[in-house]
């Protein structure tokens, strides 16, 4: 799943997307309220979850999730704050912020409301999928095909689960690069290793008819269920 962190100390955002990644999300980073409020209104649908600093230069946190709000936006979002007081915890909820931790906070501790937050009923997350023999568990990012476990690298089950989520559609090379890299990389330099990506997810998983992974040449990649 891929996730927008806005924090403008850059030393915690580094940290904080580090961490994110060594737990399986992907991670696109800004550091104020004016290029990520630009950087959302492009790119709508783009993310599972945002993550905002309170204060931030330009425009703050809670006037971000404001109009993300007003734009249809509806996916979760964290908004950290150095404030305590109920009349701040007031004012980040009513901005449209599902959650807020107080910094500071330990990096399991952020985890965990991210789990809580793609878990709510409200943005339909299941726990698990399951198409033919095969089961993602998304929590724990583990997959099993009848019965066995298959052990696939973050970023082959974020591809997979990417492809899982828009099965039976042709999903372009771009979209894949969006949704499972961040926006550091370009479309040129990871173009061949998707290939190699792909290669290996269907070695893994066996992928061959009903269920297959299949090439649309010079366009991109549609798993068949």
């Amino acid at each position: 799943m891929k996730i927008l962190l806005i924090e403008d100390d850059q030393i915690l955002s580094d940290i904080l997307r580090k961490n994110l990644e060594n737990n399986g999300f992907s991670v696109d980073q800004f550091f104020n309220g004016k290029d990520a409020q630009k950087h959302i209104q492009l790119n709508k649908g783009g993310y599972d979850l945002m993550i905002l600093d309170l204060i931030i230069p330009f425009i703050e946190g809670d006037e971000i999730c404001k109009n993300a709000r007003s734009l249809g936006i509806d996916v979760p979002i964290l908004i950290l704050t150095g404030k305590d007081s109920i009349e701040d915890k007031i004012r980040i909820l009513n901005s449209g912020a599902d959650d807020y931790i107080t910094k500071p906070f330990s990096t399991g501790e952020l985890i965990a409301r991210i789990h809580a937050l793609l878990r709510r009923p409200k943005i339909a997350v299941e726990n698990e999928i399951k198409i033919g023999s095969i089961i993602l568990n998304l929590q724990n990012r583990i997959i099993k095909k009848n019965g066995r476990l298959i052990e696939l690298t973050l970023k082959e089950f974020g591809i997979f689960e990417y492809l899982v989520r828009n099965a039976n559609k042709i999903v372009l090379r771009d979209q894949i690069l969006d949704h499972v890299w961040d926006n550091d990389f370009s479309s040129s330099s990871l173009s061949n290793i998707i290939d190699i990506y792909i290669c290996r997810i269907r070695k893994k998983l066996g992928l061959k008819a009903p269920h297959r992974l299949e090439t649309v040449r010079g366009v991109g990649y549609r798993l068949k269920i």
